[in-house]
């Protein structure tokens, strides 16, 4: 089914790789001499969006044909995801869901598409979800789904072997960019990322979660993945808005003048707050004039818009 990352077996996973490097001129960053690039992971697959791609497709070939059971909030990019992944095979797929309050009420979009895609969704309280790697707890869990023989996926898909799978991204970008940025949940994206650059590339996180615990968590990833520290990077935590899945006002403006300036959609949760934050970085003169930033577009927006910002995306 696969092969070095790239899917060899059925047609409806082939990735388009490597993606598209695209310059969009902005008077915001040309002004202050530095060039922005958009490195377009959101057209790597029309299902498996992104980094998820990336970091799935080493666990599927893992798995090999076993259930495989993940973990994520009610507005996972992950869990819809592998939810896909799941269908495309034929494997089943089971979603542990952060939040047992939810299981009585009507399931929002993001879920509901999981629940379409054949997902079983158990929802659990946030006490166990914090202890779900525990191994009491998991195997507990497993039991429960009845799925004790099933290929664990940890939450966000960031594992050793999805962070080496992410490496790959960082080569195609390497000696085309001199700053590759990513938005981080989970920070595996990033650790791989910042691997795969090479000498003299320099990689930059903006979490969208708040807490400052990503330092150390892209750190264990590489240590698990390569055993030990690999690539030059470093994390922004100013422009998470508040938390995962919260947004403002001014994000939602700021993304809506970023799509009719470039035609290009802008998914709000991650890649909005990237955005962001760059603008803010650049006018801050973070970047020394010369300096080519590529943008790592993880996403689409979910559901799906239609409009000029689409059509555009479609023909480029």
């Amino acid at each position: 089914m696969f092969d070095n990352g790239r899917v060899t077996g059925p047609e409806t996973l082939r990735p388009r790789l490597p993606t598209p490097l695209q310059e969009v001129p902005d008077a915001r960053f040309a002004r202050r001499g530095v060039r922005l690039l958009l490195k377009r992971d959101d057209l790597v697959h029309p299902e498996l969006v992104g980094n998820k791609w990336r970091k799935l497709a080493p666990g599927l070939r893992s798995a090999a044909g076993r259930p495989i059971l993940t973990f994520g909030g009610a507005y996972s990019n992950h869990l819809r995801a592998t939810a896909a992944a799941g269908r495309l095979l034929g494997v089943p797929t089971v979603g542990v869901v952060r939040g047992e309050e939810l299981a009585g009420r009507p399931l929002n979009p993001s879920l509901a598409r999981c629940a379409a895609d054949g997902m079983r969704l158990h929802f659990v309280d946030r006490a166990t979800y914090r202890r779900k790697t525990e191994p009491d707890t998991l195997a507990a869990l497993l039991r429960t789904v009845d799925a004790r023989d099933a290929y664990v996926v940890p939450e966000g898909g960031s594992s050793a072997e999805a962070v080496r799978g992410c490496r790959a991204l960082g080569a195609e970008l390497r000696d085309r960019a001199d700053v590759a940025a990513v938005a981080c949940g989970t920070g595996g994206t990033l650790a791989g990322l910042a691997a795969g650059l090479g000498p003299g590339g320099r990689a930059l996180g903006v979490p969208v979660l708040r807490g400052g615990f990503l330092d150390g968590e892209v750190r264990r990833l590489q240590e698990a993945a390569f055993g030990g520290l690999r690539g030059d990077w470093r994390l922004d935590d100013r422009f998470h808005c508040g938390g995962y899945a919260r947004t403002t006002p001014e994000l939602h403006a700021f993304a809506d003048d970023f799509e009719q300036r470039h035609g290009v959609p802008v998914e709000r949760l991650y890649v909005a707050k990237l955005l962001y934050g760059l603008v803010v970085l650049v006018e801050e003169g973070a970047f020394r004039p010369g300096t080519a930033v590529a943008a790592v577009v993880t996403g689409r927006p979910f559901p799906e818009r239609s409009g000029p910002a689409a059509a555009q995306a479609v023909s480029r």
